[in-house]
């Protein structure tokens, strides 16, 4: 059975035979010069070209859905603890590429101790600049002396995209549920692989013929490539992403 996912030498010797080049082996390949060193570096442009056309491409899911509906990843807070990273062990290198703020749920369900029927809703979605404004002075009044804290209503985004704050601080355990998706790694290694099925690879080949050709100054094939390019991608949206609208609207007008 073929392999589900094409590798980096793979591809790369796809667009090298296509210029009646000299193709790469495996000891070859780290050390490519000239043209294929060129066609390496507009794969990787290509394949980063479509992981970044959308922000919320199934093979970029942090995980599968936790709890049927709840988000692909979670966090557990602690009592009084405002702030807290989106991943553990979190880097540059390794923070989430999109998270949907808009859908955020705090649950007991699945913490320790806690039975049914559980505490669960949506987190309103909030700027720090926003929280501050509305609720900051407040809730820093309540630490500072009462800390009655409260159950989570609001998730508070900073503008480094890398942790969530919650308000009110929570005065106990809870779940945060949400949708994250991961950056794709560079291909650098010749049996690297692209993170999406095989079928898709067309669109990654028709990019990189695009830069390819233009980088050899022949536009015309430039232009067909980009034209079967953003048809790829079409298709890719239409297959891979929610195919239902998040809103409807009646425009219909009723004459009498």
């Amino acid at each position: 059975m073929a392999a589900p996912f094409r590798t980096y030498l793979d591809l790369t010797n796809t667009i090298i035979r296509e210029l009646n080049e000299v193709e790469l082996t495996t000891v070859t390949f780290t050390a490519a010069t000239g043209i294929q060193k060129y066609i390496k570096d507009a794969i990787n442009r290509a394949y980063f070209d479509i992981c970044t056309a959308e922000d919320k491409w199934s093979f970029l899911s942090a995980g599968d859905p936790s709890n049927n509906y709840y988000g692909n990843t979670n966090i557990e807070t602690a009592s009084g603890t405002r702030w807290y990273d989106l991943r553990s062990s979190q880097t540059i290198a390794n923070e989430y590429s999109f998270v949907d703020w808009e859908n955020i749920i705090v649950t007991e369900e699945g913490v320790t101790g806690k039975t049914a029927p559980f505490e669960i809703h949506r987190l309103q979605p909030l700027s720090i600049n926003n929280w501050q404004r509305l609720y900051g002075i407040e809730e820093s009044r309540d630490k500072s002396s009462s800390q009655t804290y409260g159950i989570p209503k609001r998730v508070i985004r900073v503008p480094e995209n890398n942790k969530l704050g919650l308000s009110p601080i929570p005065y106990g355990k809870y779940k945060i549920y949400f949708y994250a998706y991961s950056q794709p790694t560079e291909l650098s290694a010749h049996g690297d692989t692209v993170v999406f099925p095989k079928q898709y690879t067309s669109v990654l080949l028709a990019k990189t013929r695009y830069y390819v050709h233009q980088f050899k100054d022949n536009m015309s094939q430039a232009q067909l490539a980009e034209v079967e390019y953003q048809k790829g991608l079409r298709s890719m949206r239409e297959q891979l992403l929610e195919p239902f609208p998040e809103t409807m609207d009646d425009r219909r007008s009723v004459y009498v």
